[in-house]
C-alpha cells in the first residue's frame, strides 16, 4: 500500500475515533454554556459602560476587542486547559491501550506523519468547538455591533495556538506514560506549573518575569489584545513541534526505551536552544482597530530614529499595580520600536507597601545618552 492511501486511511480512522469519543462530545456540550455566559456578561458590561461613555471619557480606550471578544473567548482558554487535554489523551493513547497500534504500525507511515494526522484531527475538532464564540460574533454583528476582522482573526489564532500547545503536551504525555490517567496528571501538572510561574514572576520579577511572557496564559493575553509578537510565535511553534516530535519518538515501539529517552533528550536540548534565541527575535504586528499596543505613527518614526540607548530605572515593587501599568502602557510599546532599551526595577520588598515613604519610591528615571529626566507617571504621556 502506498503512503497516500495509508495516510487517507489514517485520516478516516482518526476522524471516526474523534466522532466516537465521549470526551470530545462532553467538551462540545460544556463549551457552549461557558461561552454563552461569558458573552452575555461581556455584552451587558459593555452596554453599561457605553451608556456612560461620554461622562467617563473612556470612548477611545474601550473597544469591543477588550470589552467583548477577550472575555467571550476566555471560555476557550478554560476549555483548552481543562477539557481539551482529555480529548487529546483519548485520541493519542486509545490505540496503544487497545493494542490496535501494533496493527497500525504495519502500515507504511512514519511516526511523524501518524502524530501529524492525529494533531490535525484534534485541531479540526477544536475548530468545531470554536464555532460557539464565532456564533457570538455573528450575534454581536446582528445586534448592530462593529466587528473588525483583523483583531477577531488574531484572537482566534491565539486560541488555536493555545490549543495546539495543549495537544502537543497531551500527546507527548500520553505516549511517554503508561496510562491515560497518568498522562492527564502530567498534562494538568504542567498547566498548573505555568500558572505558578506567572505567580512567581509577579512576586520576584526579573528572569521569572521574562520567562512568564511565554506561558500559554501570556501568549493568549497578547493575542487577545490584538498583538502578534514574532518571538512569542517562534517560542510557541518550538514547544508545539517539540511535544509532537517526542510523541512520535515514543510511538516507535520497536526501539528500546533507552534509545527513545536519548532521542527525546536531544530534541529537548535543541528546543532549549531555540527557546533561548526566540526572545532575541524582533518583530510584531498590532492588529487592534484603535492601535492600543502602539504609539502614534509619527511618534514611532521618531523613536525608531533614535540611535542612543535608553536606560530606564523604575523604583517600583513587583506587586505594585503601577508597575503593571508601566509595562502595559509604555514599556511594551517602547520595546517594539526602539532598538536599545534597558529597564531595571529597584525595590527592597515585593509589595512596596512599606516603601511608600522612601524618597525615590515611585519614581521612574529615564536616561537617553547624557540627558536624564524623572517622572512618576506610568501612562503613555510620560
Amino acid at each position: 500500500m502506498r503512503s497516500p492511501s495509508a495516510a487517507a486511511w489514517l485520516f478516516r480512522k482518526e476522524w471516526r475515533a474523534l466522532m466516537a469519543s465521549s470526551s470530545w462530545w462532553t467538551m462540545l456540550v460544556l463549551i457552549g454554556p461557558l461561552v454563552g455566559v461569558s458573552f452575555i456578561s461581556a455584552t451587558r458590561t459593555y452596554a453599561e459602560l457605553s451608556v456612560h461613555d461620554a461622562a467617563a471619557g473612556v470612548g477611545e480606550a474601550f473597544s469591543p476587542l477588550i470589552g467583548v471578544w477577550a472575555p467571550t473567548f476566555s471560555a476557550c482558554e478554560l476549555a483548552a486547559a481543562f477539557l481539551l487535554p482529555f480529548v487529546a489523551i483519548r485520541v493519542a493513547a486509545s490505540d496503544r491501550m487497545s493494542g490496535a497500534l501494533k496493527i497500525e504500525l504495519q502500515r507504511p507511515l512514519s511516526p511523524l506523519v501518524r502524530v501529524g494526522v492525529k494533531t490535525l484531527i484534534l485541531l479540526a475538532g477544536w475548530g468545531i468547538a470554536s464555532l460557539a464564540p464565532v456564533l457570538g460574533i455573528v450575534l454581536w454583528q446582528m445586534a448592530g455591533g462593529s466587528v473588525y476582522l483583523p483583531e477577531v482573526a488574531t484572537v482566534l489564532a491565539g486560541h488555536l495556538v493555545n490549543a495546539a500547545l495543549t495537544v502537543s503536551l497531551a500527546a507527548a504525555a500520553a505516549t511517554v506514560t503508561d496510562h491515560p490517567s497518568t498522562a492527564a496528571i502530567v498534562t494538568l501538572g504542567v498547566t498548573v506549573g505555568t500558572w505558578v510561574l506567572s505567580f512567581v514572576a509577579a512576586v520576584h520579577g526579573g528572569f521569572w518575569e521574562r520567562a512568564a511572557e511565554y506561558t500559554p496564559t501570556a501568549i493568549v493575553s497578547d493575542f487577545q489584545h490584538g498583538l502578534i509578537r514574532l518571538s512569542v510565535v517562534l517560542a510557541a511553534m518550538t514547544l508545539i513541534v517539540t511535544g509532537l516530535w517526542i510523541a512520535a519518538i515514543w510511538l516507535q515501539l520497536g526501539r528500546t526505551i533507552r534509545r527513545r529517552v536519548v532521542e527525546s533528550l536531544l530534541v529537548a536540548a535543541g528546543a532549549s536552544v531555540l527557546l533561548v534565541v526566540a526572545p532575541m527575535v524582533r518583530g510584531s504586528w498590532d492588529t487592534s482597530e484603535n492601535r492600543m499596543n502602539s504609539f502614534a505613527h509619527a511618534d514611532e518614526r521618531r523613536l525608531r530614529a533614535i540611535d542612543e540607548p535608553l536606560r530606564i530605572t523604575a523604583y517600583l515593587a513587583p506587586e505594585d499595580p503601577r508597575r503593571s501599568d508601566l509595562e502595559r502602557q509604555a514599556l511594551a510599546k517602547l520595546r517594539r520600536v526602539m532598538r536599545d532599551i534597558d529597564v531595571r526595577y529597584v525595590s527592597t520588598t515585593t509589595t512596596g507597601l512599606f516603601e511608600q515613604t522612601s524618597e525615590h519610591y515611585g519614581e521612574i528615571h529615564y536616561r537617553l545618552g547624557s540627558r536624564e529626566t524623572v517622572s512618576r507617571s506610568t501612562t503613555v504621556e510620560s
